[in-house]
């Protein structure tokens, strides 16, 4: 029964999604904005993030509203499913009602949109047709989704698949697409596509520093100078910054003092142990191999006070290619001189450790299933000054809450409503 109701949600998903993009489209032909769609496995948000302090008030974004329903919510100005699920058939009412009574005004919509499910993307991006996209990255998230298109042979990797849908954005773009220019599976995708392309390279960035406090970017004579421990790969982002200013004739940001990065993206916090102080990077939000490596590569290169130490959660959503992504990570992993790794879960345990202990590592790791153990281990075991990156799902954002020093900080960590507490809570984490 259960299999069959969710076959059934699954089948009405974009039917439904349908019925809500049909009244939002009624405001959206009123407001007319200049639509620029941010895009990707991974970086969207920090990417809408740095569009915010560049574009200021001009622009309206769809801050928690990336999907086939968020969206035409975000258009019409209300909220999506919170509380009840008696809020759908509020929403059936509200939504026709808003959208012929409300509309924004701000000169630029920035949106972003996820790939997260097949044809996602390509139902929205039919629908809006960015005039300009921003698409930061593509690689092989939520790759459960996509291992059935593999399967029937439509395409040969769940990365080509992704690439795909990520595309269809750049396919629907009038105006102009940005994408990462090293990425063969972007480039590939958008080479007969009627928007102008441009490309930006690794090799754009001239300088990079990185200390827990802050991370320096140097592009020829432009630098910025960021007060989160962010990684090298966001010189993406902020390349594509660069093109897309030139592009609108719009200055940079002065300065980046006011940015503000998305919750447990990469972010600073002081944490205390039984030993003393401790220093944590918190980059708990998502999950998958492209974020976790460019965050080990982050850790290899950041001038740090006290030990390394590495704590890696499990990458869910991976589907068939759970194994090879697991072993493949603590290959990662064994590359960054750290003085110490906590794997937590079961696929890191299985997958993960095997690696590190292979690459000699293994006296260096500790391994956990759940997560309350890891806590105490690191609470236990971690010496004065020790600087702590936490990356992975099986929730590590409750880990760095019971370590921040100052509790107020709680707020900027990730999953903090009260659907995620429940589920934390089931857990057996308070």
């Amino acid at each position: 029964m259960h299999r069959l109701l969710s076959k059934i949600k699954k089948q009405l998903y974009f039917v439904v999604a349908g019925y809500f993009r049909f009244w939002a489209n009624v405001s959206l032909r009123r407001w007319k904005p200049t639509i620029i769609a941010v895009t990707g496995s991974v970086g969207k948000t920090t990417m809408l993030h740095l569009l915010e302090l560049t574009l200021g008030e001009r622009a309206h974004y769809s801050h928690n509203a990336n999907s086939a329903f968020g969206i035409p919510f975000d258009i019409v100005g209300t909220h999506g499913i919170y509380g009840s699920k008696a809020r759908w058939f509020k929403l059936f009412l509200i939504v026709p009602w808003r959208a012929l009574t409300f509309t924004h005004s701000q000169q630029y919509y920035v949106v972003e949109i996820d790939g997260e499910r097949p044809n996602e993307a390509t139902f929205l991006a039919n629908w809006l047709r960015p005039h300009i996209t921003l698409w930061v990255s593509s690689a092989r998230s939520h790759a459960i989704f996509f291992d059935r298109q593999v399967r029937e042979g439509r395409f040969s990797t769940v990365e080509e698949a992704i690439a795909y849908e990520f595309a269809s954005l750049a396919r629907a773009a009038r105006d102009l697409v940005v994408i990462d220019g090293d990425n063969e599976h972007m480039v590939r995708e958008t080479a007969n596509i009627s928007a102008k392309v441009a490309a930006v390279h690794k090799s754009d960035l001239t300088g990079y520093t990185v200390t827990p406090q802050q991370a320096v970017f140097t592009f020829g004579e432009t630098s910025f100078t960021i007060p989160y421990p962010m990684p090298r790969e966001i010189s993406t982002q902020l390349a594509m910054l660069l093109q897309l200013t030139n592009y609108l004739n719009v200055p940079l940001p002065q300065h980046m003092n006011d940015f503000v990065m998305p919750p447990s993206r990469s972010s600073y916090f002081v944490g205390v142990g039984d030993q003393g102080q401790l220093h944590l990077v918190d980059s708990t939000y998502n999950a998958h191999l492209v974020s976790m490596q460019s965050m080990f590569t982050m850790m290899q290169d950041m001038t740090v006070p006290g030990e390394k130490w590495l704590v890696i959660g499990d990458m869910t959503d991976q589907g068939e290619g759970e194994r090879d992504q697991h072993e493949k990570l603590g290959q990662a992993a064994a590359q960054v001189a750290a003085d110490h790794y906590v794997l937590v879960g079961r696929r890191t345990k299985k997958y993960t450790l095997p690696q590190l202990e292979k690459a000699g590592k293994g006296d260096k790791t500790a391994a956990f299933t759940k997560t309350e153990d890891a806590l105490q281990y690191i609470r236990k075991q971690a010496p004065d000054q020790a600087t702590i990156m936490l990356k992975g799902s099986q929730y590590l954002e409750w880990i760095v809450e019971k370590l921040l020093a100052d509790k107020a900080n709680i707020t900027k960590l990730a999953r903090q409503d009260a659907a995620a507490k429940r589920r934390r809570a089931k857990w057996g984490l308070y």
